[in-house]
């Protein structure tokens, strides 16, 4: 996994580098996300591997899958990777170039697992809280876990607030236990 971290990284800046000076970040982030979703499907990835298909097939190939999707920069650069033999590496071009997009924006991924799902008005008071304490903007994604009993576990980024009773429990005992 690290091999492929470190062999995406230069392209996942160069494309962050490309975005952040079009001012398009958000329209790159959302174009990589689906060319990489599309490159994970099994067929996609036998395609994409398949050595008596030119660089350029591969490419088309990838392009039609997304359809319309895509901008001219955008397949640009996927036939810029198959060029290199690097279409493999698109789903981690787009955590990193999704990673250096988020600390632009100096805002933080949360997830926020709760037992019920929240209404938006407690959504947005957490989201203000965290966003006051984190001093990021706050993009919360919501997991429903209905094992939590109550409560809620705060995921953002090496940080973890387990507020739920079940997390409060298993301190209890081990407390107890000790």
């Amino acid at each position: 996994m690290a091999e492929l971290t470190t062999l995406a990284r230069p392209y996942a800046k160069a494309a962050f580098q490309y975005a952040l000076e079009a001012k398009d970040l958000a329209g790159w982030d959302k174009q990589l996300a689906t060319v990489a979703a599309a490159s994970r499907y099994g067929v996609m990835q036998k395609m994409i591997a398949t050595p008596s298909l030119s660089a350029q097939q591969q490419a088309q190939v990838l392009v039609d899958a997304c359809g319309e999707e895509l901008s001219s920069p955008v397949r640009n650069f996927i036939v810029l990777l198959a060029q290199n033999k690097r279409l493999v590496l698109l789903p981690e071009i787009y955590q990193l170039f999704d990673a250096l997009k988020t600390a632009q924006e100096q805002a933080v991924d949360v997830e926020l697992t709760t037992a019920v799902e929240l209404d938006d008005a407690s959504r947005d008071n957490l989201a203000a809280a965290l966003g006051k304490r984190l001093d990021r903007k706050v993009n919360i994604q919501t997991v429903v876990d209905q094992r939590l009993l109550a409560g809620v576990i705060i995921k953002a980024g090496d940080l973890v607030i387990d507020g739920s009773v079940r997390g409060r429990l298993e301190k209890l005992a081990k407390a107890i236990n000790s």
